[in-house]
């Protein structure tokens, strides 16, 4: 069972319209009303941030418990285990910051040959730091929720719809336990508390006119998709492997001190057809980096902060984790099998991502799926 026992992620649910929102796990196909199997009313909110709040030692603990009672004292949860058909559900956690970076070495020198074809492909900070933006965490949005066509300046004096919506193939990771302003974060899984699923929607051409100097803005602040359900780092444990090798050796603040690369393997598929199997596990900066990066001048952590790996994307073609790369900025159409072709998305089209990781025993962890379905400009 791909949400057994060693699963387990979290989310929140309502089983009918009006009820308030809860915090629940997912178990085969049911959900686990925490606030009623465990009798905690932390898990009655309609977030996880007061849970996570709590720490690693909290975080571990509710999981051995949950585990518990699901494997030797299941009469106690059978009245609490809801149908999974007979739930909406919701964004998992407030955001409170959101910042997305750039970390795949495939991705980044596709770019940079697309678009820097007489140039080096990599800009000379891309291997000494991890390189990254802050988004717009008011538009973060559950899976399922319709993507409107951005509209924006495509280049001088013109304005329209974007004619080149594309999409991103992301892991995002979770904060919960906070820091101060000023101090660095401490260790990776001292903070983490797991990790979802992400589509980063972006507008190629609105991106493309308003990037310089100062970076990406509303090419990709107006939809960032995640998937409903947060699975926690322990789940994770037998998909943990060393980074991928780094030259040159990043400074002292960036070197790993433990295995935080993840071999996970995600699928995108447009319109019901796969068009791309992107590998996590060859990422160029790992998730521990990304932290310690993001606050080593003292930035602070808020519970609820969302930070995103950037493109996941293979050696392969068929392991490119964005539109712009599977079609070559649109020279190289993608064949669907319906016999129809893409370059950028159109209106109507359904974009899925879903991801599977190693579990003990050989069993197979399952983050579940973010959807999104483009909609016409307004």
């Amino acid at each position: 069972m791909s949400w057994g026992l060693e699963n387990l992620p979290y989310g929140v649910f309502s089983r009918h319209e009006g009820e308030t929102p809860r915090v629940g796990v997912r178990y085969g196909d049911h959900v686990v009303d925490l606030a009623g199997a465990l009798h905690d009313e932390v898990f009655a909110t309609g977030s996880l941030n007061a849970f996570m709040s709590r720490g690693p030692a909290a975080w571990r603990d509710t999981r051995t418990l949950i585990q518990n009672k699901l494997s030797t004292d299941r009469a106690v949860v059978e009245p609490h285990l809801v149908p999974l058909d007979r739930v909406t559900l919701h964004l998992p956690v407030e955001v409170a910051d959101y910042v997305d970076f750039y970390c795949s070495l495939e991705h980044a020198t596709n770019l940079g040959r697309m678009f820097r074809p007489d140039e080096e492909p990599l800009k000379p900070n891309w291997r000494h730091l991890p390189v990254g933006y802050h988004g717009r965490a008011g538009t973060v949005v559950a899976s399922g929720t319709p993507v409107v066509r951005p509209s924006g300046q495509r280049g001088a004096g013109v304005f329209g719809p974007s004619a080149k919506l594309d999409i991103e193939a992301e892991l995002g990771f979770v904060v919960g336990t906070p820091t101060a302003l000023g101090d660095r974060a401490g260790r990776f899984e001292d903070h983490v508390f797991g990790v979802t699923l992400v589509n980063d929607w972006s507008a190629r051409d609105i991106q493309a006119w308003e990037y310089v100097p100062l970076g990406p803005f509303l090419g990709k602040s107006f939809a960032t998709s995640i998937s409903p359900w947060i699975t926690p780092l322990a789940a994770l444990s037998e998909a943990r492997v060393e980074g991928r090798p780094q030259d040159p050796e990043p400074l002292g603040y960036l070197r790993r001190e433990a295995p935080w690369g993840l071999d996970l393997r995600l699928e995108i598929s447009v319109n019901g057809e796969v068009v791309s199997r992107p590998p996590y596990r060859d990422m160029y900066w790992t998730p521990d980096q990304m932290l310690a990066h993001m606050t080593v001048n003292g930035a602070a952590l808020r519970t609820g902060d969302l930070y995103a790996s950037g493109t996941v994307s293979g050696s392969g073609p068929g392991e490119r984790g964005s539109l712009i790369e599977l079609t070559w900025n649109g020279t190289e159409p993608l064949k669907l099998p319906d016999g129809s072709a893409r370059t950028f998305l159109e209106d109507g089209d359904t974009v899925t991502i879903t991801a599977t990781a190693p579990g003990p025993g050989g069993t197979v962890i399952t983050l579940g799926e973010v959807s999104g379905r483009i909609e016409p400009s307004r």
